[in-house]
């Protein structure tokens, strides 16, 4: 399997070149040549583990790499640290050492990395860079922590993240990491990070010093193959669970802002496997909703700060691989639609591509609707969700109700309700306002009786190691200060 970028100029790669560049030299994104039709392989096949289909999928892709090399990624990524439950219709994804589902790509994406880096017999340090709107971050810092050959530089936006988002990265222990805060917003700190990675001279004057610059954001094809896992594995669960029948088709519904997690849905029908539509539920940030309603993409809007802060986010970078497929692999139209966007923040898209988006359906849920929605599916059936997953369930119930459609649904619930925690016991209304993260967590844990994830028991009582903030014109130099030495990370 060879990759190419969706803005052309550049001939095929390999899959351990496309894992370590993370971004094209042209700025665009890594997709694979063709779609291996693998539900087809493997449906008969009973009863596979989380890993067993990670190792088809993986295998299928990634295919510079040996067998051997792939089962020692996975088992060293998943083996008692992750797990994907189906409980309710929700795929429950955050039940890893982050409690977000970043950790379903970002556990093994150092695995493979690490391979890739001697099968490329590259010896300059690797340094990934991530931009995060709450959970890439603490994910990457605690995959790549003591990675031998890598150091980690993460980007978020200050206080634009939960409490305990941003407690659990800049606690973060490692020699190679360091974290950053940018006084600005998510878009702005992902803009930065691709700017980098658009600086040929900066890049070049790393090299020298003996670094090379690769990423851990969704636009990494070997973060985005591995999300595409577990929506195979979640038809599986609901086969099994007598739920469906083998072959009935399923619509998944996923909370987005970076279109990563949808788009691996997508992948996934690629490869074969049953699914009618794509659900891509928003926040108050309704760029994707009204871009699949009209047609028009535009980010030129005031960036809303809400009670899901990771899908705060006007730049949905992943959105380039979709549209890449809707032109028909057409290079030359996906350059032209990023530069439009780039310089005009708006671009709008024909009948072509309107098209090919028919199993595409984008709406939006604001806070009142998700405080609600909490509530009431926890007073009706005990089930307690986060703030992200809770848009993905108004915004299927708005569906079900424009378009009459009952088919199953699998919603992706991407995080533990206790990373938010003042948001989720505002929406059960337990009386909170004066309140803290970590109280809350206490208050929370005494209301529901749901078990604290390990990973966020004592959090506030760690050491504060990063403390950092710049400005978006100071990232570069925050990152050669942190490659230096120079940081002091206060």
């Amino acid at each position: 399997m060879r990759f190419i970028s969706t803005r052309g100029e550049e001939s095929y790669v390999s899959s351990s070149q496309a894992i370590i560049r993370g971004i094209s030299k042209s700025g665009g994104l890594y997709v694979p040549e063709e779609f291996p039709r693998l539900y087809e392989k493997i449906k008969d096949k009973e009863n596979l583990s989380y890993e067993e289909i990670s190792f088809e999928i993986v295998k299928a892709f990634f295919t510079d790499f040996t067998e051997n090399e792939i089962k020692i990624a996975i088992n060293k990524a998943y083996k008692n640290r992750f797990k994907v439950i189906e409980k309710n219709g929700f795929l429950e994804l955050y039940h890893g050492p982050t409690s977000a589902f970043k950790d379903a790509a970002l556990l093994f994406l150092p695995q493979i990395m690490k391979i890739a880096k001697t099968k490329q017999n590259i010896k300059e340090e690797i340094v990934i860079l991530a931009a995060t709107s709450g959970d890439t971050g603490k994910a990457a810092l605690e995959g790549f922590s003591g990675v031998e050959g890598f150091k980690v530089m993460v980007y978020y936006p200050k206080d634009k993240v939960s409490a305990v988002q941003e407690r659990q990265m800049i606690t973060q222990e490692g020699e190679n990491v360091n974290v950053v805060g940018i006084r600005g917003n998510f878009d702005e700190a992902q803009r930065g990070v691709k700017e980098i990675f658009g600086d040929d001279k900066f890049k070049e004057e790393l090299l020298s010093k003996g670094f090379r610059l690769s990423s851990a954001n969704s636009i990494n094809i070997g973060r985005l193959i591995p999300q595409i896992i577990y929506y195979f594995y979640g038809y599986f669960q609901l086969v099994n669970k007598q739920k469906i029948k083998l072959g009935d088709k399923i619509n998944v519904v996923v909370p987005t802002g970076n279109f990563g997690n949808i788009l691996a849905a997508y992948y996934a029908k690629e490869m074969g496997l049953p699914i009618a539509k794509f659900i891509c539920a928003s926040n108050e940030n309704k760029v994707l909703t009204d871009f699949f309603k009209k047609g028009i993409y535009d980010r030129r809007r005031e960036l809303v700060v809400t009670e899901s802060p990771s899908m705060d986010i006007l730049v949905s970078s992943n959105l380039e691989r979709l549209l890449f497929e809707a032109s028909g692999r057409n290079s030359d139209e996906i350059k032209s639609l990023m530069k439009e966007l780039n310089l005009n923040g708006v671009y709008s898209i024909n009948g072509k591509y309107k098209s090919f988006l028919k199993d595409f359906y984008g709406e939006n849920a604001n806070t009142e609707e998700v405080y609600k929605a909490i509530k009431d599916l926890y007073n009706k059936e005990g089930y307690l969700m986060d703030t992200h997953t809770a848009v993905g369930y108004v915004v299927l119930d708005k569906y079900i109700k424009d378009t009459n459609d009952t088919t199953k649904c699998l919603i992706a619930s991407t995080a533990s309700p206790y990373k938010f925690p003042r948001s989720i016991t505002k929406a059960l209304e337990i009386d909170n306002e004066e309140n803290g993260d970590f109280e809350a967590i206490e208050k929370l844990n005494k209301f529901c009786k749901i078990k604290v994830p390990n990973n966020l028991i004592g959090l506030d009582n760690k050491d504060v190691l990063h403390n950092f903030a710049c400005d978006f014109d100071d990232m570069r130099q925050a990152l050669k200060d942190f490659l230096g030495g120079k940081h002091d990370k206060s």
